[in-house]
């Protein structure tokens, strides 16, 4: 079942064109991955899959739900790029805030994802004294904590360390084996080839979709950095 599918999808912000014409479709658990230079649009689509950004044109369904009902939000995970915590609560408080918005969960599965995170030492801690790496941790837990159909995460491992890094990425694909699709955005090509498949995004435009081998495979390349360079350096 398709669970994104995009129809032209377009955004513009008065005369600067942020995403254009995109169409894809991302399938149940799949890890789809976002890649492209700073100022893609990578993060404009994701906002406008979260229903956060109107679209300026085209057409986008979430869980067969148009983006602009509110029905299946609670069935939504989204990581911001920038965080999107309150720095006057705890760790816990702030995922027991995020946690009631989507319907409550239990305590026992609080304790798991402050563990998943490496975080129950500090659940007790005021978001504002922690570390940039350390908030990266907070924010995955918010939202993982109840346990969404849908996770999109723009640059989630930002900060963190390479070690829990590829923790994070082991539970990803736990998460994907389970049934749960998870788009991610990243600059990191170790990430991207641990995606089932990639879209490469540049000034807005949908320039490739594929596995990481069929993304080489049409940059005429040998690895996936030497693909990214490719695509970025311009418009075919």
């Amino acid at each position: 079942m398709a669970v994104i599918v995009t129809d032209h999808l377009s955004k513009s912000f008065g005369t600067l064109i942020a995403v254009k014409d995109v169409t894809l479709q991302v399938e149940e658990g799949e890890i789809f991955g976002l890649l492209g230079p700073n100022g893609s649009g990578k993060t404009t689509l994701m906002r406008m899959l979260m229903g956060l950004v109107k679209p300026t044109g085209g057409a986008a369904t979430v869980l067969g739900h148009p983006v602009a009902e509110k029905a299946h939000l609670a069935q939504l995970g989204y990581m911001t790029q920038a965080g999107a915590l309150y720095g006057d609560l705890t760790v816990r408080e702030n995922i027991e805030f995020f946690a009631a918005m989507c319907g409550g969960v239990s305590k026992e599965r609080i304790a798991e994802v402050l563990a998943l995170v490496e975080l129950s030492d500090r659940a007790n801690s005021l978001v504002a004294t922690l570390s940039g790496g350390l908030k990266q941790r907070a924010s995955l837990a918010c939202a993982l904590v109840h346990q969404p159909r849908l996770l999109i995460l723009d640059e989630p491992t930002v900060g963190v360390d390479p070690t829990l890094r590829a923790e994070f990425w082991r539970h990803f694909r736990q998460l994907a084996a389970n049934g749960t699709t998870i788009v991610v955005s990243s600059h990191t090509m170790d990430e991207a080839e641990r995606c089932d498949r990639l879209a490469f995004l540049r000034q807005g435009v949908l320039l490739a979709v594929g596995t990481p081998q069929q993304i080489v495979s049409g940059a005429r390349a040998t690895r996936l950095e030497e693909a990214f360079l490719a695509y970025a350096g311009g418009l075919n």
